[in-house]
């Protein structure tokens, strides 16, 4: 009789790592507890506000050990936000982004680093080093190929471990849903890119992957199968692509506001820099509020959302 297959949560034994699946607004968390050298490192912080939450889950996990290091898959707030927090409470720990965000850090630069353009908080940190793709990383006892991963974010990387042949892949792949380009919302090209990073994710064939959203998944053939086809139909009709990002950015903003008047919101989706190429490049002012006035609208009729006395809500 064969062995039974292993399951993720064999995978993330012997590589050391623990998963921690957070909720929105925050992304996943990997630690990695580390030799007697190198120390216990994790990948991605969560959301700032979330900061308090993210140092509390680690010092549950390290108790007395030290955290060393701090990576990020990307620098969007939901992956760096508490790098901070972090910094805060371990000192010593050096911290590494993704290389090609060196020039927006010194001196700090809130809106090329893309949080300005997306009304959302961060705090300020300093990075000690950088991830540069076609280099490796040790995290725990195995060496971690880094690689590029543009599309979502053009800096964004992966990170990948040959021999068990798990990636963690930030937001480059999900199981069930494909995450916004990022670029095609401020007028540059970002679906070739995002194509390029599935090819390159498909080419590393993992057994493994554990997402910036979600729980870690063995079947990554079947969602890079349907990241391709939910591309595919977002390069075809890009109209189609900000409609979906506009309504993930407002759900997103009310996650964190948890409520607000409607006035207010469709004001915000109006203003918010991110989202004002959403009705499309040339939309004059009364087409960008009759696109904020409908992505409400349609989020209330799908019951994403609710609607009280004028104050929108997230449903449930």
């Amino acid at each position: 009789m064969s062995a039974s297959p292993d399951t993720p949560a064999d995978t993330l034994r012997r590589l050391g790592a623990r998963l921690f699946v957070r909720g929105w607004l925050s992304a996943n968390n990997v630690l990695f507890e580390g030799g007697a050298e190198d120390g216990a490192a994790v990948v991605d912080t969560g959301y700032v506000t979330h900061g308090a939450q993210t140092v509390a889950l680690l010092e549950h996990a390290l108790g007395a050990r030290p955290l060393t290091r701090i990576l990020n898959t990307h620098l969007h707030s939901d992956h760096c936000g508490g790098n901070a927090a972090l910094l805060r409470r371990w000192p010593q720990a050096h911290l590494s982004v993704p290389a090609g965000y060196a020039p927006h850090l010194r001196p700090w630069d809130a809106r090329a680093l893309g949080f300005t353009d997306m009304d959302q908080q961060f705090e300020p940190f300093e990075a000690h080093g950088f991830l540069v793709p076609g280099t490796t990383v040790r995290l725990g006892l195995h060496d971690w190929e880094i690689h590029a991963a543009p599309g979502h974010d053009p800096h964004a990387v992966l990170l990948f471990e040959p021999a068990s042949r798990t990636l963690v892949s930030g937001d480059a792949l999900w199981e069930g849903r494909l995450a916004i380009i990022f670029p095609e919302l401020v007028g540059r090209s970002g679906f070739e890119a995002a194509q390029q990073a599935l090819d390159c994710i498909e080419r590393l064939a993992p057994r493994v992957v554990l997402p910036g959203h979600g729980e870690a998944f063995t079947d990554a053939a079947a969602a890079i199968e349907a990241s391709r086809r939910r591309l595919e139909a977002f390069m075809a009709a890009p109209a189609k692509h900000h409609q979906y990002a506009a309504r993930a950015l407002v759900t997103y903003h009310l996650l964190e506001h948890r409520a607000v008047p409607r006035a207010d919101l469709e004001r915000w989706i109006v203003e918010t820099p991110v989202l004002r190429l959403a009705p499309g490049e040339r939309a004059t002012p009364q087409e960008r509020h009759e696109f904020a006035r409908e992505t409400v609208r349609r989020l209330v009729a799908d019951a994403v959302v609710s609607e009280e006395n004028g104050w929108i809500r997230m449903a449930g």
